[in-house]
């Protein structure tokens, strides 16, 4: 374009009276096409450029590739701009030899060579890193009587003396030191000091550095807003801290994870008002968004141990508005049918304890036994943490129930205790976690029940990450009866089955067990269960198989039994509700070994 203003220019001077007309068109064609000539010298023969970096490894070269990456527009319509490249070379050393300063290295030796290839540009970037500057002394200076772990922390302050300057580590403890105070309250905390004081000259490094902690702040008064209808003393058990505590960002990160864990709330915001704050005191402001109080949520599945199954869940978790919880579920399947109600009053001390009083009524229909009971039963939960959690609890049972062809009728009062930790990195696809149950219950007739026995239970589950997207499951599986009545005086319920989908696949659910004369299985006072899974997970997929090997059996002796055993292998697809699983699975040691298919799927809203 400026080429046409100087032509513009000079027509207007031709029209003007004298000889210069003509030989100033002659200059600006000679000017017109030099200009060409300059702009074609511009784009060079390549399509790429590629830079090549030798003479230092690991996070060095990590940091020099950064630094010596390709600016945009250097290669244009596939041809190298000149120019541009040339402007590239000329800054390589000084961007290396800032890339090799945080690594101590002050002094290095760079050489930078064009080498073509076909129609690729490498520009190979030769490093000597030199000597490296080492540390020779240090003066850290902490003011005020900060807690210990603070003057722990300044005392585990890196880069000693004799050590390489490294200022990603100074950067890093220095970060660290800071953070550590904050989180213990000291949120005007600062260095009143920190320098490096380099001598390029003999290689040398000092460090001074002054940190002032500042006072300690503390939590101060906390007001609950939002239209969230719940009592004001049911939303402060979920506080993780009280007024006068200190101050922890920490803490408010778990009182915001505590309301949303109760599943009541939708938006928690949690505003700490440090600018506010007076003598050192932070008022803390909590903005309640809550979610609807009342939920229905049908579903529907299919296992092979229950058949086709329809679910229909009810929740109000806002009671009248006193914070209490009632839930009414029914499942209708064709071997099962339950019936439940529950009413939980919360205790208003701790989010995850509470009394839970649960009635309902269940009954199975399967080849080796039927049985149908009422039961009430009171809780008292004691939440110790998200994963862990303790019950004692009482319950009522009638119960009617055939088994081999004989009828029993039972009245139970059992009291019993459990234990239950659970620690998964997903609820829904989960690559590492483990759950383990512990129950110990009985009855007596002194207690006005029928029977009289004590039983231990447990169960364990482990799920390990292995490599290449590849995950082993472990599970056991471990029950006993101590008991003065004969196992025909036991109901159903209290007697041990194995078998089915979830113990040992191959076969069918509940048929694994002590039989009578007649060769129906009766059940057990022991049983003994454990199953090995391998199971390979696709990349970018929700598609995996599996590989297992179950054993078990329930059995009246441990001085005589036999465990049944079965392997096969599965098809798993994990959706956003669950997997659905697919597994053939073969009897070993049996005289008519069969293969079982066991299928399940379950689908809610």
């Amino acid at each position: 374009m400026g080429v046409w203003v100087i032509m513009g220019a000079l027509a207007r001077r031709e029209d003007r009276p004298g000889p210069g007309g003509a030989a100033c068109w002659f200059a600006a064609l000679v000017l017109f096409l030099a200009l060409g000539v300059v702009r074609e010298a511009q784009a060079l023969p390549y399509s790429e450029v590629r830079v090549q970096i030798r003479g230092v490894e690991g996070a060095v070269l990590e940091n020099v590739e950064a630094a010596l990456e390709l600016p945009p527009g250097l290669v244009r319509d596939g041809r190298v701009n000149e120019l541009w490249l040339r402007r590239f070379e000329r800054g390589i050393p000084k961007r290396v030899e800032t890339a090799l300063q945080p690594f101590g290295y002050y002094e290095p030796r760079i050489q930078v060579e064009r080498l073509p290839e076909n129609r690729r540009l490498l520009l190979r970037v030769s490093i000597q890193p030199g000597v490296p500057v080492r540390v020779v002394g240090r003066r850290l200076r902490m003011e005020g009587d900060p807690p210990q772990r603070l003057r722990r922390r300044l005392n585990e302050f890196p880069l000693a003396p004799g050590e390489v300057l490294r200022h990603d580590l100074y950067e890093n403890a220095k970060a660290q030191l800071k953070s550590l105070a904050v989180d213990l309250g000291y949120l005007d905390a600062e260095f009143s000091l920190a320098v490096i004081r380099v001598n390029r000259e003999q290689r040398t490094a000092e460090i001074e550095m002054v940190f002032d902690p500042g006072p300690r702040y503390h939590f101060g008064e906390v007001t609950l807003t939002g239209n969230h209808r719940y009592p004001e003393k049911f939303l402060r058990r979920h506080l993780a801290f009280s007024a006068g505590e200190v101050f922890s960002f920490d803490k408010l990160g778990q009182t915001q994870q505590n309301f949303f864990d109760s599943d009541r709330f939708s938006g928690v915001m949690i505003n700490p008002r440090i600018e506010e704050a007076q003598n050192h005191l932070v008022p803390i402001e909590i903005d309640l968004e809550p979610s609807a109080p009342r939920r229905l949520r049908p579903g529907i599945g299919f296992g092979t141990d229950t058949g086709a199954r329809f679910t229909l869940n009810f929740q109000d978790v806002n009671v009248v508005q006193t914070g209490h919880e009632l839930g009414l579920s029914g499942m209708l399947a064709e071997r099962q049918k339950q019936a439940n109600v529950r009413y939980i009053l919360p205790s208003h001390r701790n989010m995850r304890s509470m009394v839970a009083l649960r009635a309902g009524y269940q009954e199975e229909d399967l080849k080796t036994y039927d049985t149908r009971f009422y039961f009430a039963e009171v809780e008292r939960i004691y939440g110790w943490s998200r994963n862990r959690q303790g019950t004692i609890f009482l319950r009522l049972q009638q119960e009617d129930s055939n088994i081999g062809g004989e009828d029993i009728s039972s009245r139970l009062v059992m009291p019993g205790v459990r234990y239950s930790q659970m620690r998964f990195n997903d609820p829904i696809r989960p690559t590492r976690g483990y759950h383990l149950q512990a129950e110990v219950r009985g009855t007596h007739d002194n207690l006005g029940s029928d029977v009289k026995l004590l039983q231990f239970l447990g169960n364990l589950n482990f799920l390990i990450p292995l490599p290449f997207d590849t995950f082993l499951h472990l599970r056991g599986q471990g029950s006993t009866t101590n008991q003065s009545d004969e196992i025909g005086e036991i109901p159903a319920s209290l007697r041990f089955f194995t078998g089915g989908d979830r113990s040992v696949r191959g076969y069918g659910y509940q048929t694994l067990g002590p039989t009578d004369d007649l060769g129906n299985v009766i059940g057990g006072k022991h049983l003994l269960a454990g199953s090995i899974e391998l199971e390979k997970r696709f990349a970018d997929s929700n598609w995996a198989l599996a590989a297992f090997y179950d054993t078990g059996n329930a059995f009246d002796s441990f001085t005589d039994f036999r465990l049944a055993r079965a392997a096969g292998g599965g098809v798993r697809y994990y959706t956003p509700v669950g997997p659905i699983k697919v597994d053939v699975a073969r009897q070993i040691d049996e005289p008519t070994p069969s293969f079982r298919l066991h299928i399940g799927i379950g689908l809610g809203w």
